[in-house]
């Protein structure tokens, strides 16, 4: 059995094992791309609203935010069945309450390690396994007819197929048979030096006795004997011998729990990813934020069209509704944003990596329309702090975390620079971020740019490439920002000075006035 709720035709696969299936010990962290990408993109604020508190649910959204699709149709796959989940949302808790109910007794220890027990404790799993199948086959019948996906109608056909009464009494009469209560008949032949070999369970023959044979407590069986309870090496033996018999038996029923276990986990694992997608999407409807089911198209043509885009990770952490932006870059490789301090150029960047995650993870996005060409990969290069251990100068670790970066990026990616290259003087810093995204746009990577580099922005803008546009932060006249990005020409300033004026007040104006 295979749950296939978050691809069509394979299981779901970590981008690291979660702490639940590694060691408390043990520590994997992300890999060093990741990291500056949840880091830049503040996705751990994403992933703290989707848990909402469970860290299992916490770590499935990372890996699978962090584990972007490239193929549109899954991505609407996905759409469909998150949309069934919103729908739906008691059946689909109910759903994953009972999976995980039944995997943490599941985990409970068993004692034992002989053959005995082995199926002793297997066969008790199989009893806790069979009773959730049950209540899964039971939420079908009462609830598969309302769901509309693909995903879930197969997964309750599934259900509905592979679970019928025929199963559950087959696999209840083997499980009573392996009990071994009425007692347990093995066959052996002889090999070399009259030892057993070749020890087979065999089923018992279900012959009823009459009442009167039943009753006959002195009548034995021809081919029976008796261990007295003082012999202790016969006891010995005689489980020994057992034990070879029923082997077998035990590695067959302890693979069938395995493999019941395993698609419990799975199910889990997905069912978790959209009840954290529920969650985000609850608490962005609390603040009445608009979100929308975005369109991926295609790899190929670079592509990119919203309105009302917001970043939602800061929507999060404020009270008030984050200020959203349209753009219209449909064609267009480059994106370079330009304009004052202060303006929402960063938010912007940091909402358009956050749609496209979003997107190619199957999720809806924060914004009220968005269609993106699928990219291979999401990549940032944002400005860091100074080296707190002094073992570089600022510019040289950005060129480190840039060279790290080309040596992982491929073509059809998308990287999101942020004041990139500003750490030196700007006419070297334009130098090496114009070679740098040139050589990224050879290789069909898309490339968002947020700058202060005039000499790099106006010099790209005067070139005029029909593959490329220029937006800008809005600002006022009176210094007024809007904190809208809209398409125009760089200035040759940020305007520093309302930022100045802003923060200090009128002390600064009648200083600026002498």
């Amino acid at each position: 059995m295979k749950a296939f709720l978050l691809y069509r035709d394979r299981d779901f696969h970590w981008l690291r094992p979660p702490s639940t299936f590694r060691k408390a010990s043990s520590s994997i962290p992300l890999p060093p791309l990741a990291q500056a990408l949840v880091q830049d993109l503040e996705l751990n604020t994403l992933f703290g609203a989707m848990a909402g508190g469970d860290q299992f649910l916490f770590e499935v959204a990372e890996s699978a935010v962090l584990s972007p699709l490239d193929d549109p149709s899954t991505i609407v796959y996905r759409q469909e069945i998150l949309r069934d989940c919103l729908d739906h949302y008691d059946v689909v808790l109910e759903l994953y309450n009972r999976t995980v109910g039944c995997l943490a007794e599941a985990r409970r220890p068993w004692s034992g390690s002989s053959p005995r027990s082995l199926v002793f404790s297997s066969v008790t799993l199989l009893e806790l396994f069979v009773a959730t199948l049950r209540s899964f086959r039971a939420i079908t019948d009462a609830h598969a007819s309302e769901f509309r996906s693909e995903g879930f109608t197969r997964f309750f056909g599934m259900l509905s197929s592979e679970l019928d009464d025929d199963y559950f009494e087959e696999i209840e009469q083997h499980l009573r048979t392996l009990r071994f209560n009425t007692g347990m008949l093995i066959s052996a032949r002889l090999g070399e030096g009259n030892k057993g070999i070749d020890y087979v369970v065999r089923r018992l023959s279900e012959t009823k006795k009459s009442w009167l044979r039943r009753l006959a407590v002195w009548e034995s069986d021809p081919y029976s004997f008796d261990v007295s309870p003082r012999d202790e090496a016969g006891a010995r033996a005689l489980g020994e011998l057992q034990g070879r018999g029923i082997n077998p038996v035990a590695n067959a029923v302890a693979q069938s729990a395995d493999h019941i276990r395993s698609f419990l986990t799975m199910l889990q694992i997905e069912l978790a990813f959209y009840l954290g997608c529920v969650n985000l999407h609850r608490r962005l409807a609390e603040k009445r934020e608009p979100t929308c089911y975005p369109e991926p198209m295609a790899a190929g043509k670079p592509v990119l069209s919203a309105s009302g885009l917001y970043d939602a990770c800061l929507s999060l952490l404020r009270d008030e509704r984050v200020v959203g932006n349209d753009v219209g870059a449909d064609g267009k490789a480059l994106v370079m944003v330009t304009g004052a301090n202060q303006g929402g150029k960063s938010t912007f960047l940091r909402s358009l990596g956050l749609a496209q995650l979003m997107m190619q993870c199957g999720m809806f996005v924060p914004a009220d329309a968005f269609t993106a060409d699928v990219r291979t990969g999401v990549f940032t290069h944002f400005k860091r702090e100074e080296d707190v251990t002094m073992k570089s100068g600022k510019f040289d670790e950005e060129l480190s975390r840039m060279r790290t970066l080309a040596e992982r990026v491929s073509p059809g990616a998308l990287v999101l620079f942020n004041e990139s290259f500003a750490a030196t003087n700007e006419q070297e810093g334009s130098h090496i971020a114009r070679d740098v995204i040139k050589a990224l746009l050879d290789s069909k990577v898309k490339v968002y740019f947020v700058t202060h580099m005039y000499e790099l922005a106006h010099g790209l803008f005067v070139e005029k490439p029909p593959t490329a546009i220029f937006l800008r932060a809005e600002r006022h006249p009176d210094g007024t920002r809007t904190f809208r990005i809209v398409e125009g020409e760089p200035q040759p300033t940020s305007h520093g000075e309302d930022v100045y004026r802003r923060i200090f007040g009128r002390g600064a104006r009648r200083a600026a006035k002498t």
